[in-house]
């Protein structure tokens, strides 16, 4: 039987449904943070419903082929990406605005500019664990680590005390400019119902790890916020090295793509 684009409907076909009740992953209404959506479901199934559950992950996975990542910078715009650096930011620990372009060495300085999800959802708090992880090899090869996600300073601040994470290379963006600027993914379907989410299956372990602390209270006033999908960029100067956006919920960038670029670049 054929599948329907999982990004393009809002509910499961019923008859891929075993049970008589709806999996926990669609039976609940819109949430205030997509992350929560996931982990309930995982927790549900870890109890009582893994084989139903695994069903539907295996559905997704059929319906799509996998995102896959590449080395270019295709897909985004070249004025869009020149603009970037005319986007102000809120650094986390004070609240004032920093224009981007002022945040590393314009002319040959190499600098990852992650833009996280919003700031309450545990796909987010699990990306930030691992740049965390990655901030000595950074800093080591003269790399800086830009991290900005959706929401308030505030809400910036309650990720990075309770996961932790470094105040210095935080920043928050509350009305999603740069996320709008660079045309990332925003909408119902790319958060809940796209294939490469299903990704977030496979790293149970280190979600788990990153949610020790988890509070939904990070989470934006603007409930809209919640559907922002993010991405990656790798620049040395204004040159863009590396440009990836992430296709649905969870759809990182493979760190190791780039660690390979941002690490192996010449630094002036």
């Amino acid at each position: 039987m054929a599948l329907a684009p999982w990004n393009s409907v809002l509910a499961p076909p019923r008859s891929l449904i075993a049970s008589p009740q709806p999996l926990p992953f669609f039976s609940l209404s819109l949430p205030v943070s997509s992350s929560t959506c996931f982990l309930l479901a995982a927790k549900r199934t870890d109890v009582a419903m893994g084989t139903s559950f695994s069903f539907i992950a295996s559905a997704f996975s059929s319906s799509s082929s996998s995102s896959s990542s590449n080395l270019s910078t295709a897909g985004f715009d070249e004025t869009a990406v020149d603009a970037l650096g005319n986007v102000q930011v809120l650094t986390s620990s004070t609240g004032k605005p920093a224009f981007l372009k002022d945040l590393w060495d314009q002319k040959e300085g190499i600098a990852v500019v992650a833009l996280l999800r919003h700031f309450g959802c545990i796909c987010c708090w699990e990306l930030a664990s691992e740049l965390k992880e990655l901030i000595p090899r950074f800093d080591a090869a003269g790399v800086k680590l830009i991290a900005i996600g959706v929401g308030s300073p505030d809400n910036a601040r309650i990720l990075a005390q309770r996961l932790p994470f470094p105040l210095d290379y935080l920043y928050a963006d509350p009305d999603r400019k740069a996320y709008d600027v660079l045309g990332l993914y925003h909408g119902l379907g790319r958060t809940f119902f796209n294939p490469a989410s299903t990704k977030v299956f496979s790293r149970f372990s280190s979600i788990r790890k990153a949610a020790a602390n988890y509070t939904i209270s990070a989470t934006p006033d603007d409930k809209s916020s919640v559907l922002q999908q993010g991405g990656m960029l790798v620049f040395k100067g204004k040159e863009l090295l590396y440009a990836r956006k992430d296709e649905g919920t969870g759809d990182h960038a493979p760190l190791e793509e780039v660690l390979n670029i941002c690490c192996k670049v010449p630094v002036a």
